[in-house]
């Protein structure tokens, strides 16, 4: 959902950086967690920087604390999640899905979903050669995501 960048100020605020759709909306998702699940953050003040959100985290009071934060990925457990629209998905349940062609041939695993400002690109890892291939997640190149059978189906662009 989130990654704290850093310290902000002298009085325990952190910099986030939100993967939310509606940065704002952090806060709706309370608590969230480390990865591990072994820690709960609670926002308590969230407030838009230039670049990035600036938070106040329950029970972090001075910039040393923020500071040991840097780096921390926050999540939410997946029943505290919305269910996703139509034609919607989680990146978490994308990644790890078979890819096929759309006549059945194994083309890899998805292994990353990127947002590089122009919309979703899916990161393919071949099957057999192990090579990358990026793709744009739009209708043309992926017209079928099927999450109970664990697969994809991919019609990739010509290469030229």
């Amino acid at each position: 959902m989130a990654e704290i960048g850093g310290a902000h100020g002298i009085g325990g605020e952190v910099k986030l950086k939100s993967f939310t759709a509606d940065p704002m909306a952090l806060k709706d998702y309370a608590p969230l967690e480390s990865e591990d699940g072994a820690t709960c953050f609670v926002i308590e003040a969230l407030r838009p920087g230039k670049t990035h959100l600036i938070a106040q985290l329950r029970g972090i009071s001075d910039r040393g604390a923020a500071e040991r934060l840097a780096g921390a990925r926050l999540f939410v457990p997946r029943a505290s999640l919305p269910p996703a629209a139509a034609e919607e998905f989680y990146h978490a349940d994308l990644i790890g899905l078979r890819a096929i062609t759309v006549d059945g041939a194994q083309i890899g695993t998805v292994m990353a979903v990127h947002d590089f400002g122009a919309g979703d690109i899916l990161e393919l890892r071949h099957a057999q050669s192990g090579a990358t291939l990026m793709l744009p997640f739009t209708q043309t190149c992926v017209p079928e995501v099927d999450l109970a059978a664990g697969r994809i189906v991919v019609a990739p662009p010509e290469q030229t």
